[in-house]
């Protein structure tokens, strides 16, 4: 273990991150978090993270354990090799060949290889308590091999929120630093068609995907940053409706999955408007923040790249991922570094609640002049 903590040092910006999960689309959040690491001006206190999201939380947290930044950054490496070596040597089934992509043409299954469609039909048919009665999971030897859990639980120097979906109630179930387990890890990516549900204590559990992707409450009442960065791999926004069947799965999955997140930072926004128009009683303005929200977005990256490609665990496909995510940070700090502490970096109204906005700050208006507000037109 490393005898430096893992502190604020001077000219450090202190920040939380939030990581969605999104399969081997996580290893652009690998090159987010390697290029953060080796830029140094920011010093992160706290990670919420979901499936993908919470194996590159674990693998940050471990290599901040062992020997700081440069560890963490070895670690992440070792881990995405490990997926790639257990899922990826060789051909990768979800990978078009050439041969494939000559005789059917590159979009004939709609950007999709056959064998994912053969598997997405198989696995509607069967459950996994059927097809994997053992439930056989590489993730977890690839976790065994690369993360000491209790290691972790060791560490003071970051807080960990791993979110995962309570089967039974649908509520999401945040798991901290201490309760941190390889089943807390494994149930954070558990997608119920492939894996049987995680049981942690007499409770199932699914991928926290479907209830926090990831949960950002967390991230406002338990820490001191006011500066959050959420690093989206799920597209917000996509250029046009998909007309192909694996392209409108696709788009429900995305639109599924990024749900929970915008209700949140609807939320946020929500607060951010009182506390900017101090609408709060004296009493209550010391317990809620003016939340600075930053976004490192993934669409223009990853546009094209279809559902099955986050089973793809080719090497070359995810150093591809990873330096992508870097060269993204290296443009996001270099434009946007001296705004932290300072000023929000995303609209959340604009690019995220546009359609509510106009209607809510005329609301707002009517309570500060205690007029009636405007029904809004049709």
């Amino acid at each position: 273990m490393s005898d430096k903590k893992y502190t604020p040092q001077p000219g450090q910006k202190t920040i939380t991150l939030a990581l969605q999960g999104g399969g081997s689309h996580g290893a652009f959040t690998w090159g987010v978090l390697d290029y953060l690491l080796e830029d140094g001006r920011l010093h992160v206190e706290a990670i919420s993270a979901t499936s993908a999201g919470t194996m590159n939380a674990c693998a940050f947290a471990y290599g901040l354990q062992l020997g700081g930044p440069e560890k963490a950054r070895e670690i992440l490496h070792d881990f995405w090799w490990k997926v790639h070596d257990y899922g990826g040597t060789g051909y990768s089934p979800f990978k078009n060949t050439p041969w494939e992509n000559f005789m059917l043409g590159k979009n004939f299954f709609g950007g999709e290889n056959p064998f994912y469609f053969a598997m997405d039909s198989f696995t509607r048919m069967f459950s996994p308590y059927q097809t994997n009665p053992f439930d056989f999971n590489p993730l977890k030897d690839v976790l065994e091999k690369v993360i000491d859990f209790e290691a972790i639980k060791a560490c003071d120097c970051i807080k960990l929120y791993i979110s995962t979906t309570h089967v039974k109630t649908g509520k999401v179930r945040i798991f901290t630093i201490d309760e941190l387990s390889m089943d807390v890890v494994l149930a954070s990516a558990c997608l119920p068609y492939v894996f049987k549900a995680v049981n942690i204590d007499g409770e199932d559990y699914w991928d926290g995907g479907y209830s926090g992707n990831p949960a950002l409450f967390p991230l406002y009442y338990d820490t001191k940053s006011n500066d959050l960065m959420i690093v989206h791999i799920n597209p917000i926004e996509i250029p046009e409706t998909p007309t192909d069947a694996a392209g409108i799965i696709d788009r429900i999955n995305e639109i599924s999955f990024n749900g929970s997140l915008l209700k949140e930072m609807r939320s946020i926004s929500f607060v951010k408007k009182l506390v900017e128009n101090k609408m709060l009683k004296e009493e209550y303005q010391d317990d809620f923040k003016d939340l600075l929200v930053h976004s490192i977005r993934a669409d223009e990256a990853l546009q094209g790249l279809g559902v099955s490609s986050k089973f793809d665990s080719d090497w070359d496909f995810l150093q591809k991922l990873r330096d992508l995510g870097r060269q993204t940070m290296k443009n996001w700090l270099e434009e946007n570094f001296d705004k932290i502490g300072v000023e929000d970096t995303v609209d959340l109204h604009g690019e995220f609640l546009y359609s509510i906005s106009r209607v809510f700050d005329e609301k707002i208006e009517a309570i500060k002049s205690r007029k009636k507000p405007k029904k809004p037109k049709k």
